[in-house]
């Protein structure tokens, strides 16, 4: 594992976003959503691609409330423009389960 600074981690902009809208993202090359996030008036609302269809539905992501890095650049996947990264963890069985706070906070709160 390779150590980092406390000023590299300030520089990652870990935020609360809640989910308005999950599409399918039948255009990618794993199973995956389009999600559309709402990051708080300072931030707004962005778009990302979610490789986490084995363990959710969409229907029970509307409304959750997710951590995802908001500062990276865009990123081309497929045919869609990927404005954060939907943060999770890994399984062994390779399933993703989301990073998501404990209890509901305000949008665009940043983790510390």
């Amino acid at each position: 594992m390779k150590e980092i600074s406390w000023s590299d981690f300030e520089k990652v902009e870990l935020r609360v976003g809640t989910i308005l809208k999950v599409e399918n993202f039948p255009e990618a090359r794993n199973p995956a959503y389009k999600l559309e996030v709402d990051f708080g008036p300072e931030i707004g609302i962005k778009k990302s691609s979610a490789q986490i269809t084995h363990l959710y539905k969409k229907e029970d992501l509307i409304g959750k409330q997710i951590v995802g890095v908001v500062n990276f650049p865009k990123k081309q996947i497929a045919n869609f423009m990927s404005e954060f990264l939907t943060t999770g963890f890994v399984k062994e069985d390779g399933k993703v389960v989301l990073a998501i706070p404990e209890q509901k906070v305000s949008n665009g709160s940043k983790l510390m």
